[in-house]
């Protein structure tokens, strides 16, 4: 299964991949052809991979924040957010390398209650300054718990954020909601009385993986 916000990419790699197939049998030097055919066809083996969009299954209760993304931990810590929480907090921040699957999800249901978005630099999305220069979408969700905030941090490589979200939405946790092209960064920030549930160097799914759990009093 792949993503609808990578079909007209994918297409675009099969042409060229068709076409250089095609002209290779104009090619006599062997060696030639198999690099005029074997690079494009990488190439479009790799946009398939990268626009693949597997099912998951998001936890049976609703007193969690879920993974946006797929990657690997960048770091938790606490934080002052200014934005949308309005307090003190806590920050997971989840690293996508061009191999994961980088379609973004819904990290818990409610309504969309901020939504903005920024044209920046695409400094490295390892980088903790990207947060701040790097071209971002910021959401804000209020849930039955609580608000939750997260955002999209386009990276070096990630040049374009896709998101199929505006103020007022109703959200459900684990639905898709877009996705950064070729490499990103996913923050997301919770009250400071929520429990985080992950740790630096985690590896986590998007849609399924625990980030931070609301205990019920």
């Amino acid at each position: 299964m792949f993503t609808r916000y990578g079909y007209t990419t994918i297409g675009i790699a099969a042409i060229i991949f068709f076409i250089c197939i095609s002209l290779s049998f104009f090619i006599n030097n062997n060696i030639l052809k198999i690099i005029f055919i074997s690079l494009p066809l990488l190439i479009f083996v790799f946009t398939l991979n990268f626009f693949r969009d597997p099912n998951r299954t998001p936890p049976s209760k609703d007193n969690v924040v879920v993974s946006p993304a797929d990657g690997k931990v960048l770091f938790v810590k606490e934080v002052i957010d200014v934005r949308y929480i309005n307090g003190k907090a806590k920050q997971v921040s989840i690293f996508m390398s061009p191999l994961n699957v980088h379609v973004n999800r819904i990290p818990i249901g409610g309504k969309i209650e901020y939504l903005k978005y920024f044209k920046g630099e695409f400094i490295a999305a390892f980088e903790d300054k990207s947060t701040e220069k790097n071209e971002r979408a910021e959401f804000g969700i209020k849930s039955k718990y609580g608000k939750v905030f997260f955002r999209q941090v386009a990276g070096f490589v990630a040049r374009r954020i896709v998101y199929e979200l505006k103020e007022e939405d109703e959200v459900k946790v684990g639905e898709r909601f877009g996705m950064i092209k070729f490499g990103s960064r996913v923050d997301v920030v919770v009250p400071f009385d929520w429990e985080e549930r992950v740790k630096k160097d985690d590896n986590v799914t998007a849609g399924e993986t625990i980030l931070f759990e609301y205990s019920k009093k």
